[in-house]
């Protein structure tokens, strides 16, 4: 599926929101409209090797993203797998750009890429217009989000107060 891409000037600097990005705990705080089931896969949620596992309802079942690459404060990019067996790649790549008046540009791109031939036909019928609408809204509460500067709840994996 895909590329399916989106973007949305927030009124933030650029830094700002990268942190808030890069933070895997805190992507259910604007994205649980379409994300549910949504686990960490370790207990520093932070950075390349930070991971989640998730449901993706518009695009057919489970997937996993890790943070494969973090370039600070312009881009990260995601990778994983899910679908059917878990066998279908995908990614999720932001950029973010600078604007005038410490207001930053921020893009998202997801992208699936099925190589079983049924994983090919039941991409058919996903809805890419669905998902960029389910990703459009996700870019709007994250600016709402960061320019009202409230709190963002965060999630933590199960037992992690324990360890210390």
């Amino acid at each position: 599926m895909g590329p399916v891409s989106e973007q949305i000037v927030i009124d933030a600097p650029r830094e700002r929101v990268f942190d808030l990005l890069i933070d895997l705990s805190a992507r259910p705080s604007f994205c649980d409209h379409f994300l549910s089931e949504y686990r960490l896969l370790r207990i520093d949620p932070v950075g390349v090797g930070a991971g989640a596992r998730f449901r993706l309802r518009t695009a057919g079942g489970y997937f996993d993203s890790v943070v494969t690459e973090a370039e600070r404060p312009s881009r990260i990019l995601e990778r994983g797998r899910g679908g059917r067996f878990n066998r279908v790649p995908c990614t999720t790549e932001w950029l973010l750009a600078d604007l005038p008046g410490e207001r930053t540009e921020l893009r998202v791109t997801f992208l699936t890429e099925p190589t079983h031939p049924f994983d090919r036909l039941t991409e058919i019928f996903r809805s890419e217009r669905r998902l960029a609408r389910e990703w459009r809204e996700a870019l709007r509460r994250l600016r709402q989000l960061l320019e009202e500067e409230r709190e963002v709840e965060r999630l933590e994996v199960a037992g992690a107060s324990r360890i210390g």
